[in-house]
């Protein structure tokens, strides 16, 4: 199983809205979903699932990447690591699967996969974490295939 998680680009401060669940993209941020969706538009295969926070911020960002996608509230702000990894159903799902969502869910998520401990890594606005799950004869391995930043793409 392949489990990619998308950080939402850069959006809007809170205070200029009052409600988390309504911030929108900058314009910085809109140019971060479109650089990183372009790049991970060519790396995924055809059938992978999207997932994405039913946060406006992380549907645009998702909606950068063209593909269909379904929304859940256990990717929601403060979600988590548990209520992320059932929906996605890891380590037993079959292909690849993308996550948009936030911080510090993703982070914790990507400590716990690597089996870092209580650990939480921060996930930069607009990156993704590209983690694959391989069972083999004396272990089975969550592997880190790529870590990509918009600003680098």
């Amino acid at each position: 199983m392949d489990l990619i998680l998308w950080r939402h680009a850069e959006a809007i401060e809170l205070d200029l809205v009052g409600d988390d669940m309504v911030r929108t993209l900058t314009p910085r941020g809109e140019k971060q979903a479109a650089r990183m969706a372009a790049w991970l538009d060519r790396q995924l295969p055809e059938g992978a699932k999207v997932w994405a926070s039913p946060a406006l911020r992380t549907e645009q960002t998702a909606k950068a990447l063209g593909r269909k996608f379904k929304t859940s509230p256990a990717l929601a702000p403060l979600a988590t690591v548990d209520q992320l990894l059932e929906l996605v159903q890891w380590p037993h799902a079959k292909g690849c699967v993308v996550v948009v969502g936030h911080q510090p869910t993703l982070g914790q998520t990507i400590a716990k996969l690597l089996a870092l401990g209580d650990q939480e890594l921060v996930v930069k606005k607009g990156a993704v974490w590209w983690l694959r799950y391989r069972e083999r004869e004396a272990a089975n391995k969550t592997v880190v295939l790529t870590v990509q930043s918009p600003e680098l793409l």
